[in-house]
């Protein structure tokens, strides 16, 4: 049976400072993202016992269970991708000049312009009720670029669309160097992101959708 497994982070983690600090790098990492693959594997496992055993009234709860450790597993698996350091690269605003005008062009495109994709991106993850994520994603239907808002991992997002850059709005991606102040914390985030990867995540995520509506 195919298993999850933790990936390794592609910096050291005082990479990211000062907008997150080392502590809560290693914490996020180590410790919440390590749980989800666990939790994922541990819930693989369970739904292969209850099928054997037929408990099939327990197969719900147990694909609910799944469905919360696999979306933590693979949003954090890009969100650490997502970024880099100021000094490497991160932050700023993604142009053509940097070998990124594709998705320079879909974000003008898909909301006017970088400013206000920027703002509705923020507006997005700082106001995720409880626990959740703001992901900026490609919608392949329209072809457009479009805000989600994540909630404990799930819900809000429209089927088939594939997440190109996330924000982790949960308290343990932030609070123990910005307290209550999430907005803050996000605000900052837009120090380290990455435009290299989500130019590739959007490039790729174009590919792989040519096909999805296609009739048999």
């Amino acid at each position: 049976m195919a298993t999850y497994t933790l990936p390794e982070l592609p910096y050291d983690y005082a990479a990211l400072e000062p907008v997150i600090n080392p502590e809560i790098i290693e914490l996020h990492h180590d410790k919440h993202h390590a749980a989800y693959v666990k939790g994922a594997n541990d819930t693989l496992e369970q739904l292969a016992q209850a099928r054997d055993k037929e408990q099939w009234d327990t197969l719900n709860g147990l694909e609910k269970n799944l469905a919360f450790h696999l979306s933590g597993h693979i949003l954090h698996s890009i969100y650490w991708h997502n970024m880099n350091s100021p000094k490497d690269g991160g932050g700023g605003e993604p142009h053509a000049a940097d070998g990124v005008g594709d998705l320079a062009d879909a974000l003008r495109e898909s909301f006017g312009s970088f400013a206000a994709f920027k703002a509705q991106m923020t507006k997005a993850a700082a106001t995720t009720q409880g626990s959740g994520w703001g992901v900026l994603a490609y919608e392949p239907v329209s072809g457009r670029l479009i805000v989600e808002q994540v909630y404990d991992h799930q819900g809000n997002v429209g089927q088939g669309s594939t997440p190109v850059l996330v924000f982790d709005a949960w308290e343990h991606a932030f609070y123990l160097q910005y307290k209550n102040q999430k907005v803050d914390f996000i605000e900052a985030m837009w120090q380290v992101v990455d435009w290299q990867d989500v130019a590739r995540r959007y490039a790729a995520a174009k590919e792989r959708a040519t096909d999805l509506l296609l009739a048999p």
